[in-house]
């Protein structure tokens, strides 16, 4: 193998040796099949490209202070995939089927698993597709799953380090009503050009406010939003924001470090009022921000004027990675030795 510089990767696509299929096909799913192929052969009335029938997830598998591969909370993953071809009439693929795929991309590649100490992990991403042609509007009979893995560094090029947001009042993520609750491709097609907006602009990523209101946070780009004040961890509740399995778990921790949790509306002009904020997801775990900018009226909200993680974020963070690394006791049940 290549002499990958693990500590210096970015959060990007990585060939790897092979990866993993099952086609939906006459009512049932079919035995998993191994490829060593980047490349997928779909019919050209394949549903997925005509009217969006497509899903997918983010997982991560972390090489351990021991040395052995954890897999992080993959039944919560099954079933948030489970949901979201229920929210777009695709065939749900069964637990069993998920974790066999999940465990045979992992254990296929690895030698992908970046070492301990690296700060990089494996990224593993499943993938259902509608691949049966229809060129009326309606759902396929055939589908496609796949996993592919790599290794990657943070989403955030800035790692666990304060970042800068942008509020996007003037674009909707998702609609109240939509499909902003399920991990599907056309939330984040949606989302790209306020995303590419802040990038330009000089910020990390976008805050999307609930588009019926205008009034409420919803998301930060691809990740969920927090805030800590008043031994409070805070988390937005609406029908548009993606369960992210990352916020679920540091509610739980934050309610085992004797913190209240909330979830509820909280107002753009709540920010004001909050020791600290941040973005959180599988990709970037937690990215505390330093700075979000409402682009319409140029209003500023600063945190960690000392330039520094706030201390909670960062006890949550240590923790989170603490169990995914296999450094800390895993009193919940969350990881699984592969």
């Amino acid at each position: 193998m290549e002499n990958i510089k693990w500590s210096e990767l970015p959060f990007g696509y990585f060939k790897t040796d092979y990866n993993v299929r099952s086609y939906f096909r006459n009512g049932s799913w079919g035995e998993l099949e191994i490829s060593s192929s980047e490349i997928i052969n779909i019919h050209i009335a394949a549903t997925c490209l005509h009217y969006g029938q497509e899903s997918f997830e983010g997982m991560k598998a972390f090489r351990g202070i021991d040395g052995k591969i954890r897999l992080f909370r993959w039944e919560e993953n099954a079933k948030r995939m489970q949901n979201s071809a229920r929210g777009i009439m695709m065939a749900e693929v069964p637990t069993s089927l998920f974790k066999e795929a999940v465990l045979k991309a992992i254990k296929l590649n690895e030698r992908f698993v970046p070492p301990y100490g690296t700060g990089a992990s494996l990224y593993i991403r499943p993938l259902l597709i509608g691949t049966g042609a229809q060129v009326g509007v309606k759902p396929a009979n055939e589908y496609l799953f796949m996993i592919f893995v790599g290794p990657v560094g943070p989403y955030f090029k800035e790692g666990f380090n304060l970042v800068n947001m942008q509020v996007a009042k003037d674009f909707d993520r998702a609609a109240p009503l939509g499909t902003g609750n399920i991990k599907v491709g056309g939330n984040y097609a949606g989302s790209l050009r306020a995303l590419e907006r802040a990038h330009k602009e000089g910020y990390s990523s976008a805050i999307f406010l609930d588009a019926k209101e205008k009034m409420y946070i919803d998301e930060c780009g691809p990740a969920n939003f927090f805030g800590i004040k008043n031994n409070t961890y805070i988390t937005p509740k609406s029908n548009s924001i993606l369960p992210s399995i990352t916020n679920m778990s540091l509610m739980s921790l934050a309610e085992h470090l004797g913190m209240k949790v909330e979830r509820r509306q909280i107002t753009l002009q709540e920010l004001a009022t909050f020791e600290e904020v941040g973005a959180c997801g599988t990709a970037a775990v937690i990215s505390p921000i330093k700075k979000i900018v409402d682009r319409e009226t140029g209003h500023v909200f600063e945190f960690c004027k000392d330039g520094q993680a706030g201390p909670v974020s960062t006890k949550l963070y240590k923790m989170l990675q603490g169990i995914q690394y296999g450094e800390v006791e895993d009193v919940f049940g969350w990881t699984e030795v592969v």
